[in-house]
């Protein structure tokens, strides 16, 4: 489960680092959004998949900062 590995990543980063990889997971995102925009993203997927982990990040920000 490739999810899961990337959560159990994710939940050993402090909050510092959770905010510095959500900056990049929106960028990230922005920059596929403008490439389906102009038709050269070949795997359109990837869209979800970011905005899914974008979710993810966001979540446990909000658990740490309890």
């Amino acid at each position: 489960m490739k999810s899961k590995n990337y959560l159990d990543e994710l939940k050993t980063q402090t909050a510092a680092e959770l905010q510095q990889t959500l900056v990049a997971a929106k960028k990230e995102l922005f920059n596929l959004r403008f490439q389906n925009a102009t038709n050269q993203l070949d795997n359109t997927s990837r869209i979800k998949e970011v905005r899914k982990n974008i979710a993810r990040i966001q979540t446990l920000i909000t658990e740490k900062a309890e």
